[in-house]
């Protein structure tokens, strides 16, 4: 299978460190490394090029954590609220994008892309959901995702306390039926 040679200009998660000589698929290469100036083609050129200039990279780098850092700790245990349409059950009719995230950190002061937004699995119920944003690719935080129907359902909610029914309420009429000495119901 055919690869593709390349220097890192900074850290990506899951390949390597900033000055790393990778080698991955074409595909990758051109269509997320190259334009998104995370890496550069690794030619006799670029390599002297990039170790004339890997001191001031690294300073940048280092710089721009160091922002990073701040922002993290200054907006630590950010929460998102994102109202939404759902059935009885809590399910959403759609789902909560990446983007949708953003749109909230914006709004809430944070300025930050749809793709800084990592999401483990799609959210498509109602309630509080962690989601992973990444301010530098060293630097990442982690954030509430508040999803409800209205804004009084997402201050319950931040409170702990239950929308519509919970579990007390199933358990309740059941307790009865399983004492000794209870009146069978009729089924």
């Amino acid at each position: 299978m055919a690869t593709i040679e390349l220097i890192l200009m900074q850290r990506v998660e899951k390949l390597g460190q900033m000055g790393d000589t990778v080698r991955v698929k074409p595909g990758y290469a051109r269509n997320f490394l190259l334009p998104e100036k995370k890496a550069i083609r690794a030619s006799k050129a670029n390599l002297e090029r990039f170790a004339t200039q890997r001191a001031q990279l690294e300073a940048q780098n280092i710089k721009r954590r160091g922002e990073a850092e701040r922002i993290a700790e200054r907006v630590g245990g950010l929460t998102v609220v994102v109202i939404r349409q759902a059935g009885e059950s809590g399910s959403l009719y759609g789902s909560v994008s990446s983007r949708d995230i953003a749109d909230g950190c914006v709004a809430g002061g944070l300025s930050i892309t749809r793709s800084q937004v990592v999401l483990e699995h799609p959210i498509k119920t109602l309630g509080l959901t962690k989601v992973r944003i990444v301010l530098h690719p060293e630097v990442s935080m982690c954030g509430t995702v508040n999803v409800a129907r209205s804004r009084e359902e997402a201050e319950k909610q931040a409170r702990g306390e239950a929308g519509g029914r919970t579990a007390d309420d199933d358990e309740a009429p059941v307790q009865g039926v399983f004492e000794e000495g209870a009146e069978q119901p009729a089924i």
